[in-house]
């Protein structure tokens, strides 16, 4: 296998999210009331039309390429544990409001090189250099959207990740066939020497939005 790593046996299944506002990057507001001390952010950018750029782009989300394909290495990938006390995210109305937990599901779907779909309870470690220093950015996915016009996840920061907050990548084919991508998030530095580097990490969103995008454009894809 690639840079993956899949582990069955979770280390990060038993930490707590860092934040309380769970599902909070689905919210249609976020941009103009974000929970408080966090900044809010969104891009959303075309990727083309028709339904089979759609779904190229949706097994890409699902499958953490728009994460690998922006140069961010996705490791130690653990499947939530099956148990009825598992924490297996929640279901949204078609607003991005909570309407419930999502039922237990023990099937996991899995790419050709053995990397499972993203899926409620899913963590994973994000891994990236920034001018040569190497950060580890623990995630949990905490939502899933898989509908006929619209697929993608969000994930929440763990305990050891450089932010506090939320991340969310949504594919979305529209009424004119057009497929578009929305990045949405709220977010804070996890510590007071990453808030001295705030700037940096401000940048580093920047490029990493960028790089998110490049990674589903028709050329890369």
């Amino acid at each position: 296998m690639a840079s993956e790593q899949i582990r069955t046996r979770a280390t990060h299944s038993g930490q707590a999210l860092t934040y309380a506002a769970i599902g909070a990057s689905q919210a249609p507001d976020l941009l103009y009331y974000p929970p408080k001390g966090f900044k809010p952010f969104e891009s959303t950018v075309r990727l083309g039309s028709g339904i089979e750029r759609f779904e190229s782009a949706a097994e890409a989300v699902l499958t953490w390429g728009i994460q690998r394909g922006s140069g961010i290495s996705v490791e130690n990938i653990e499947l939530p544990p099956s148990s009825e006390f598992d924490y297996v995210g929640l279901v949204y109305d078609a607003d991005g409001n909570p309407v419930g937990p999502r039922e237990l599901d023990d099937s996991h779907v899995y790419t050709e090189d053995g990397t499972p779909h993203v899926a409620p309870g899913v963590t994973a470690e994000l891994v990236v250099h920034i001018l040569g220093v190497k950060f580890v950015a623990p995630v949990r996915v905490v939502s899933v959207t898989s509908d006929e016009n619209r697929v993608g996840f969000a994930y929440g920061t763990l305990p050891g990740h450089p932010e506090i907050g939320e991340e969310s990548f949504m594919i979305e084919h529209r009424a004119d066939d057009s497929v578009w991508v929305t990045i949405r998030s709220f977010s804070k530095p996890s510590t007071w020497y990453y808030r001295i580097g705030s700037p940096i990490g401000r940048w580093q969103q920047r490029k990493a939005t960028k790089q998110y995008l490049r990674a589903l454009l028709p050329a890369r894809a």
